[in-house]
């Protein structure tokens, strides 16, 4: 038998349980949901086509930013869809969420909110805005890059970050599903994260 083909059976085997491993781990890392203790995803989301967007925000610019510009402690994050029953029935009580931290001085700027529209274009995501009277920054994730980023999780799903001075985005909370009561949320947070 011929060198190279006895060096081949050999190595096969090896080749196979490399390409497994490697496919096992990439999968692992890429369709992973963030969970408490974890980092958020780098993601790159639009400029808000609205100067008051920005400015609750504090981005400026007219270009894509990364989330950890965001001028906030905190950051809740919902990923939300047009065509998502449970997203429609809970949004006047995230509007409740973000109204009740706007009336509170010490928190409005340590706190936001933004939604993240799975698979819905920039048409999609302003129909939910308008039918549902949505306050806060709302973009569209249209080919679902972000989605499949956070693991492809189902709707609604919610996330609470803590960015960091340093840039980093720490995951402080990960749900599937509606909060309950925006005002017990609201609490839960504040005592999960430390921030009165």
């Amino acid at each position: 038998m011929p060198k190279n083909i006895l060096f081949m059976k050999k190595i096969i085997p090896y080749l196979g349980f490399l390409l497994l491993f490697v496919t096992s781990v990439t999968m692992a890392i890429a369709g992973s949901t963030p969970k408490k203790g974890g980092t958020f995803p780098i993601i790159r989301l639009p400029a808000p086509n609205t100067l008051e967007e920005r400015n609750y925000l504090g981005i400026s610019g007219e270009g894509p930013f990364k989330i950890s510009r965001i001028k906030a402690s905190l950051l809740i994050i919902e990923i939300f869809s047009l065509y998502c029953p449970l997203c429609q029935a809970s949004a006047p009580e995230v509007n409740t969420l973000y109204y009740m931290i706007q009336e509170l001085p010490d928190l409005k700027e340590k706190i936001k909110i933004i939604g993240i529209g799975a698979g819905n274009n920039m048409l999609e995501v302003n129909t939910f805005k308008k039918n549902y009277q949505v306050p806060f920054p709302l973009f569209p994730d249209e080919d679902f890059k972000i989605h499949k980023d956070l693991g492809e999780v189902r709707t609604p799903y919610f996330f609470v970050a803590r960015i960091k001075k340093d840039m980093k985005v720490e995951v402080i909370y990960s749900e599937e599903g509606t909060f309950g009561l925006s005002e017990n949320f609201l609490q839960r947070i504040l005592k999960t994260s430390g921030l009165k």
